[in-house]
């Protein structure tokens, strides 16, 4: 069988699904703790009403709980990639 027709590693697909669920939550993290950071803004020009201060809160601890994995994950995703790329094991055409 050629290399390019083998099946798909399970392993480096499940790799590449987590990888791909990483970028997400960074994406994700990010966009709500550059919401905070406008929140606060705003609660600095408008005044800190329990709304904004609420919302603000919000969305810094879903964008701590969401971005600190996804930061983790992504390092074990590269980690694990690094190592097969030294052992000379997986990735596209192997």
């Amino acid at each position: 069988m050629p290399v390019n027709d083998r099946p798909p590693d399970p392993v480096l697909a499940r790799r590449a699904r987590i990888a791909r669920l990483c970028e997400l939550g960074q994406r994700v993290g990010y966009v709500l703790f550059g919401l905070f950071m406008a929140l606060i803004v705003l609660g600095g020009i408008i005044g800190f009403s329990d709304l904004v201060a609420t919302a603000a809160t919000v969305a810094l601890v879903v964008g701590s709980l969401v971005l600190a994995p996804a930061i983790v994950f992504s390092y074990a995703v590269k980690a694990a990639d690094r190592e097969d790329r030294e052992r000379g094991v997986g990735g596209p055409g192997r």
